[in-house]
């Protein structure tokens, strides 16, 4: 599984640099990514919008220049010790409710069907025999798996910053695109 793989490379990582500093982002959005653009992109094209699994797998998107602020100020700090900073934006979302506020953003009522987590595999593993994959068995297991920073890890708050919010983000990215 992918937390076992991400939790033996840390301590591949902490064995061989042990002052390592390990940044872990939510999902990440901004304009012109793989992530928001392609969810408001299809949005906008299928009046039914088939949904992972129930859409009940928990997210909290950050925005990537927030991100990029935070790495930023986190190498500043000559003092910081090895540690692990989480980031995540201002809200916790199910998937459902964080399609839903894209859509309501965007002046959008799509219906949002649910789709088994299986039938998202069997589409990745066919889809992965394509040369340009829509979707990814790595992709379809990330969305089985709740990407929410943890209060007991330093994050954003700890660096002075205020995330900024899907919908104030997206709100900028479709009156510059409509």
């Amino acid at each position: 599984m992918m937390a076992e793989s991400a939790a033996k490379a840390k301590l591949a990582v902490r064995a061989a640099f042990a002052d390592a500093l390990f940044v872990r982002p939510a999902v990440m959005f901004g304009p012109d990514d793989a992530f928001l653009t392609t969810i408001l992109k299809l949005l906008r094209q299928l009046p039914i919008y088939p949904m992972f699994g129930r859409g009940l797998t928990r997210l909290q998107p950050a925005y990537v220049e927030d991100v990029a602020e935070a790495v930023a100020r986190v190498m500043q700090r000559a003092e910081t010790p090895s540690m692990i900073f989480e980031f995540g934006g201002p809200r916790v979302y199910s998937y459902e409710e964080f399609l839903r506020a894209v859509a309501r953003q965007a002046g959008l009522a799509p219906r949002l069907i649910p789709i088994p987590l299986a039938v998202w595999h069997a589409l990745a593993w066919a889809s992965e025999m394509c040369p340009s994959p829509l979707l990814t068995r790595n992709q379809a297991e990330l969305m089985q798996i709740d990407t929410v920073s943890s209060p007991e890890l330093p994050g954003s708050v700890e660096l002075g910053i205020s995330p900024h919010s899907v919908e104030a983000i997206l709100q900028k990215m479709l009156s510059n695109c409509g």
